[in-house]
């Protein structure tokens, strides 16, 4: 008799064992985040501004740096109101449900069932006619024997948090847009601005063609010449009225207003009237991984096909179901939770499938497949990533030095048209002289304007390509100087 019950509690024991070693199981590949060589700097880096780089932050206003009180009012408009956000901050909600879903499968079922039935029933010749009630409870519990549901919950907390990244980064790009739009229309105000006060320029040579002209010193193509000249301008300036207007209507757009409600006062400055670009900063490759919300969403997603893998070959295995249940069945209504009444069942179910046509095989290697994808897609953002900024810091510099050259022609062209104008009054030059320097300068003053709206864009691409969210010492504005003038005696 006790051997018997030893070796029961032996065998109870065993099974106790093999249990919990069981549930502690895992299938799959435990995740490991795809690996991408690291460059040890960025080949475009040279000596920059010296700015130690802040921890990233999503609500960090970097676009504060430029000094702008428009673009800020702007920003805040779009941040509330900006519907590309909405729609990723919904989605990241229904991530987030899912992988509550998923958590879910931890605990076991619990209802509540109630029935009554009335039948009529013909056994051994005999009619029997009568009811049946009954009420209860029945749970139901499924061990994770072999880590499915943990797989699962990994995958669903993964989805999350690249939603969590995707909304991050659905807000940088937003707002480095809305930066990018704002200061190409504050170029165009310069741009045309440029053309107004050319245009009156045109208008007093216009005048000196015709005086010339009535004084029978000058040609009348002269005359015809200056009047092409002006109304030439004229048109170019009305185009840029109207791309004006385009970016005006995209910032209504970003900041979830309609065109027709929404309007932008021309800025009166001047051509060189651009706020200070931000200083750099002093990012090596390794960081870039943990600051980009687009870089994060991509490793998350890899992490989440790893762990489908894991839920892909869990279902190979057998799945064991714990079930009970308890409550009151009888005949009599009135007396249905009288003792006699009482019924209760406890039960455990082995399942296995034998044969599925190879549905399981088809699903791990379509699992596989979406953790090979986004491994590589992972890679690929990374490598994107670096591109950007590469791109931006070599932008910031070679634009810097091409605008130095680009203002040095400015002041020859003007000098060459002043001459050329005095020439022209002396009888010494032809007006095809005047019409050539006057040209010239516009197309070398609106050349600078360009240079500084792609350098402006330039460092808030850079800003976006870097995770938006760190803070640097802005510089001063100046025509020739840039935040990434070379500077290597200054410290951080």
């Amino acid at each position: 008799m006790h051997a018997s019950m030893a070796a029961r509690s032996r065998w109870a024991a065993a099974l106790v064992f093999v249990f919990t070693t069981l549930v502690g199981c895992s299938a799959g590949p435990d995740y490991r985040r795809p690996q991408q060589p690291l460059p040890a700097a960025y080949k475009e880096d040279g000596v920059w501004r010296v700015a130690q780089p802040q921890r990233i932050d999503a609500d960090d206003p970097w676009w504060t740096l430029y000094g702008d009180a428009t673009l800020d009012a702007l920003m805040a408009q779009a941040n509330a109101a900006n519907n590309s956000i909405a729609i990723a901050a919904a989605q990241y909600r229904q991530a987030r449900a899912a992988a509550a879903a998923a958590n879910a499968a931890w605990f076991p079922s619990v209802g509540l069932n109630a029935g009554a039935t009335h039948a009529l029933g013909n056994g051994s010749g005999n009619a029997r006619e009568g009811s049946t009630t009954s009420i209860g409870l029945a749970a139901a519990w499924e061990p994770d024997l072999w880590g499915s549901v943990a797989r699962a919950v990994e995958a669903g907390n993964a989805g999350a948090a690249a939603s969590a990244d995707n909304l991050a980064a659905a807000r940088l790009s937003m707002q480095a847009l809305l930066a990018q739009d704002y200061f190409q229309l504050r170029a165009q105000d310069r741009q045309i601005a440029l053309y107004e006060r050319t245009i009156q320029g045109y208008r007093k040579a216009l005048e000196l063609a015709q005086h010339q002209y009535a004084a029978g010193v000058a040609l009348r193509s002269d005359v015809a010449n200056a009047q092409a000249q002006l109304e030439g301008a004229d048109a170019q300036r009305i185009d840029l009225t109207l791309q004006r207007a385009q970016l005006e209507h995209a910032i209504a757009i970003l900041v979830a207003r309609a065109p027709a409600d929404f309007a932008l006062a021309p800025d009166a400055g001047g051509p060189e009237a651009l706020p200070a670009l931000p200083a750099l900063p002093k990012l090596v490759p390794s960081e870039l991984l943990q600051r980009r919300p687009d870089i994060a969403a991509a490793e998350r997603l890899a992490a989440q096909a790893n762990a489908n893998v894991g839920v892909a070959a869990a279902a190979w295995f057998p799945t064991l179901t714990l079930g009970a249940s308890a409550g009151y069945a009888g005949y009599d209504l009135r007396h249905l939770f009288n003792t006699p009444e009482h019924v209760w069942s406890l039960g455990a179910a082995l399942a296995a499938s034998l044969f599925d046509g190879g549905l399981r095989h088809a699903r791990s290697e379509q699992a596989l497949g979406a953790w090979d994808a986004a491994a590589a897609q992972y890679r690929q953002t990374v490598l994107a990533a670096f591109q950007e900024v590469e791109d931006n810091l070599a932008a910031l510099h070679w634009l810097e030095e091409e605008l130095q050259a680009q203002d040095r022609a400015v002041a020859s062209a003007r000098l060459a048209e002043r001459l050329a104008l005095e020439q022209y009054k002396a009888g010494t030059a032809n007006y095809l002289a005047v019409v050539v320097a006057q040209a010239t300068a516009l197309g070398d003053e609106r050349a600078a304007v360009q240079l500084r709206a792609r350098r402006q864009i330039a460092s808030v691409i850079l800003i976006k390509a870097t995770g938006g969210g760190w803070t640097a010492e802005p510089t001063t504005s100046s025509a020739t100087t840039s935040a990434v003038t070379p500077s290597p005696n200054r410290q951080p």
